[in-house]
């Protein structure tokens, strides 16, 4: 890994690795002094998902989680090519520093309840894994989630889609 990630031929300077989930790794990036997260896509087998074309499922469930209102980062460009998504970056602790530093409030745990109910009457499932990339507090909790569609012939997992 370089120091550098380009998403559509603009470079962004790598900070640090934020963490790495079913579908990529997230680095915390930063271009004209401004921070940003860049999500690289990885085929590295899991054994409990299967997966289509995951930067594709990343751009389908980007839309799907839209539609239900719950405040997510923005995306803010992909690149195809080279299987990398340009997110915006919220600034402050996960929820499992918050419970680790004996901060977490019963504000926080409500939030989490409403999106799930929102998510799952929408039935979108929510991946509660790894916490570390759950959940972003910045005046507001942001949902790191991956989607799992139903199909007629059975549970077809697609995504891994994940906001970090």
């Amino acid at each position: 890994m370089s120091e550098y990630l380009n998403v559509n031929d603009v470079e962004y300077k790598v900070i640090k690795l934020l963490g790495k989930g079913k579908g990529g790794y997230s680095y915390l990036t930063e271009r004209d002094n401004k921070c940003y997260v860049i999500k690289q896509i990885h085929h590295e087998p899991c054994d409990y998902y299967t997966f289509g074309n995951k930067i594709v499922a990343e751009q389908t469930d980007y839309q799907r989680l839209l539609q239900t209102g719950i405040r997510i980062p923005k995306m803010l460009d992909i690149d195809l090519e080279n299987e990398r998504i340009l997110k915006e970056y919220i600034d402050g602790p996960s929820i499992s520093e918050l419970v680790e530093k004996d901060k977490m409030k019963v504000l926080y745990l409500n939030q989490m309840k409403e999106m799930a109910r929102i998510m799952y009457a929408a039935g979108l499932n929510i991946d509660y894994y790894p916490l570390t990339l759950l959940f972003r507090m910045s005046c507001y909790i942001i949902l790191i989630t991956s989607v799992i569609s139903m199909r007629k012939n059975g549970i077809s997992k697609i995504g891994g889609f994940s906001i970090g």
